[in-house]
């Protein structure tokens, strides 16, 4: 699949196609309800601009192995990499699409559709990284930027440390990469940085594996614009801004022995 498509002046862009993800309606696992840890309340309340994956089984059996912590690297990478995937291919049901008409080997005529413009993938550094090579699985030649954020120990803030981005990022849709929403202050600070660099909000596609519901209220409460596409959410944080249940570190687990 290419990661641009030719724009055709005469046709506006179509709206992207009905996603197969699952809008505000967490269904409740067969195996472990409890595990989903937002009640079907808390769900209906969830900004129009959250997506899950479908929670079925075998995605729930997924996340449970790599929240094991006796899970081996190994396998902790083979199995996010599959939810990763999972994500990046949900995450392109919401660019938008124009007609596009082709030429088949048999000679007839398809009229389909194209993607409407480039995009680009930008991750937060250094767990976000782990999720670029999902995306370049999916996008022949895709272009990739990066975004260093961390903590000011003076103020408590995320600040930012260092970003690269293609030259006409601002032309392009943003698949932002990061595993894992907690309160949301570095996503948050991303978005920052982003528009400064004139990417508008509506352009934006946080993908990320797991979310709290704070993070997630926090951050569509600031840039309700920007669609979150999220694996799974969790029951919230803890007292350390961790995610509970979570899976630990990703960073750490994902790069060191």
């Amino acid at each position: 699949m290419s990661a641009s498509a030719a724009n055709s002046p005469l046709q506006p862009p179509l709206p992207p196609p009905q996603p197969s993800l699952q809008q505000n309606a967490l269904a409740p696992s067969p195996l472990n309800t409890p595990s989903i840890g937002f009640s079907r309340k808390e769900k209906e309340y969830l900004p129009p601009s959250v997506f899950t994956l479908p929670q079925t089984a075998q995605l729930e059996a997924l996340f449970t192995i790599i929240r094991d912590k006796e899970t081996p690297r190994g396998d902790f990478l083979f199995y996010s990499d599959r939810i990763i995937r999972l994500l990046v291919e949900e995450g392109l049901n919401h660019l938008p699409v124009i007609r596009k008409s082709v030429t088949t080997p048999t000679g007839s005529t398809y009229d389909g559709v194209g993607f409407e413009g480039k995009i680009c993938g930008v991750s937060i550094l250094r767990a976000g990284e782990a999720m670029e090579a999902g995306l370049r699985e999916v996008c022949r030649s895709v272009r990739i930027g990066k975004i260093l954020i961390q903590r000011d120990e003076e103020t408590t803030l995320p600040k930012l440390f260092y970003s690269k981005f293609p030259p006409d990022i601002a032309s392009r849709y943003v698949l932002l990469l990061d595993p894992m929403l907690a309160t949301g202050g570095s996503a948050m600070k991303a978005i920052e940085v982003l528009r400064e660099h004139g990417v508008p909000e509506e352009r934006i596609i946080f993908i990320n594996l797991i979310a709290s519901p704070e993070g997630l209220k926090t951050f569509c409460g600031k840039h309700p614009m920007v669609k979150v596409i999220t694996g799974w959410i969790d029951q919230g944080l803890n007292e350390k801004a961790y995610i509970i249940p979570g899976l630990g570190d990703f960073g750490e687990r994902r790069y060191c022995e």
